[in-house]
């Protein structure tokens, strides 16, 4: 039986994992009654009692919550993005590279992966590895969320109507905190120009980016791209490669579930690549890819408590 403390757990990530975890069997929740929820000293007892904690809280706290844990057998899984590329940390994402789960699974510091990063990665890692894909090739990403993902104060702009728009683009600075997390884990010598957006849907989200096969060294086809990426996820039942032909993406595609879908669109004649992930930002893109991780340093089935 393992002890699990969600720090945190009135948040959106917080409530959306412990609905995942709630009655499992091997899983015990520990709770902190709400007269103690910010009561120091409570606080760093369940920090320290628990087997493993989830941090669900806002970088600098995630940072200090750290810093309370003294008990050596703690394991963390942060899903802040405080840790994603720190030295020490091992990145969540158990199907990103060929041994990561075992990585995790024996891992005492977890950095949860991003949203966006999450489909970013899950196409560009593959085709990087690979060898399809020079490191030092320049790539852009768009990119689209679902509000949740901007947690309390987004949610509260467009459910009230302060937020009175169907689509806002954001980060126009090009210095996204997502864009490092981006770059380390895919290998890339250049960090991606990142263009995310947030739309009027409640959860869902759409990662894409555009190749141009042409311009890469030596002859990459769409059929190697495919076979790149379809490789990569054989047998990972949260990851799914689609084949059947599209003509339309919804942004609620994978709503509602921890799966990540892939498509691989092109136009053969002119040597041009469309890579689409879907996924929903509060499943495989938050809390989902945090359950996984415990179900994995928990010592259970991967994907129970998941929604496939």
């Amino acid at each position: 039986m393992s002890r699990v403390f969600i720090d945190g757990a009135v948040g959106t990530t917080g409530l959306e994992i412990r609905d995942r975890l709630a009655g499992r069997a091997g899983l015990e929740l520990v709770t902190l009654p709400e007269a103690q929820r910010k009561d120091a000293a409570a606080r760093r007892d369940a920090l320290n009692a628990a087997d493993i904690v989830i941090l669900c809280l806002p970088d600098d706290a995630a940072r200090e919550a750290v810093a309370l844990i003294e008990n050596p057998a703690v394991r963390i899984v942060d899903a802040s993005s405080a840790h994603r590329v720190a030295e020490g940390w091992t990145y969540g994402f158990p199907e990103l590279e060929p041994r990561r789960a075992r990585e995790i699974a024996a891992a005492t510091r977890i950095s949860n992966p991003g949203c966006y990063p999450t489909g970013f990665l899950a196409l560009i890692r593959p085709l990087v590895r690979a060898g399809l894909l020079p490191a030092a090739t320049p790539v852009s990403v768009n990119a689209v969320s679902g509000y949740s993902g901007g947690g309390k104060a987004m949610i509260a702009d467009f459910e009230s109507g302060a937020a009175d728009t169907a689509f806002r683009a954001y980060g126009l600075t090009l210095a996204h905190k997502h864009v490092p997390e981006m770059q380390t884990h895919a290998g890339l010598d250049h960090a991606p120009i990142f263009m995310p957006a947030v739309a009027r849907t409640y959860r869902g989200m759409l990662v894409e980016i555009a190749l141009h096969l042409h311009a890469l060294p030596g002859t990459v086809t769409v059929a190697a791209v495919r076979e790149a990426i379809a490789d990569s996820y054989r047998g990972c039942p949260l990851i799914h490669v689609e084949t059947a032909p599209r003509d339309a993406l919804t942004i609620e595609q994978c709503a509602g579930t921890d799966r990540l879908d892939l498509f691989v669109f092109a136009n053969e004649a002119a040597g041009q690549v469309r890579l689409v992930a879907a996924l929903d930002n509060l499943g495989k893109g938050a809390a989902g890819a945090a359950v996984q991780s415990v179900n994995l340093l928990a010592g259970l089935p991967e994907t129970e408590g998941l929604r496939l």
